[in-house]
């Protein structure tokens, strides 16, 4: 995992381990930081933040900062460089934050180009909401009825 002018430490290998098994999640630094700790790798949480900074500079994770209020989250991003073509669903209830990859895009971005002459920048594009499980957790709370 080492590349040329990169410092590695025991705990930067970890964060970086960590974020190769997430899958591509986004996940912020103090759910790293616990992860970690509980599997028995401790971690602080500002060495976390240190080590994510240093990945996202060599290109390996990207920062994701979608409403200046809540916590930076990052994915690693080395396997598949491209984060293009996907706009971004947060829910405001858990703060999941994952990629919503639909056919249906294309016509959306030719819609606002052609009809808008507006060009979304999908990397910064966020849509708020409910995740289906919080949204479902709110649905039992209120007797089911809500849409």
């Amino acid at each position: 995992m080492k590349r040329a002018g990169s410092y590695n430490t025991k705990q930067r290998e970890a964060v970086l381990r960590h974020m190769i098994s997430s899958g591509g999640a986004h996940l912020t630094a103090a759910q790293i930081s616990e992860r970690l700790n509980a599997g028995g790798e401790p971690v602080g949480r500002t060495t976390v933040y240190r080590c994510l900074d240093r990945l996202a500079e060599e290109g390996r994770v990207r920062r994701f900062v979608t409403d200046g209020v809540s916590a930076a989250c990052y994915q690693y991003v080395e396997a598949r460089e491209d984060c293009h073509g996907h706009l971004h669903l947060k829910c405001e209830a858990c703060g999941n934050l994952q990629h919503l990859e639909c056919g249906a895009l294309d016509e959306i971005y030719r819609h606002f180009y052609e009809e808008h002459a507006f060009e979304l920048n999908v990397l910064k594009t966020v849509l708020y909401g409910k995740c289906g499980r919080c949204a479902k957790k709110e649905n039992l709370n209120i007797g089911g009825d809500r849409i």
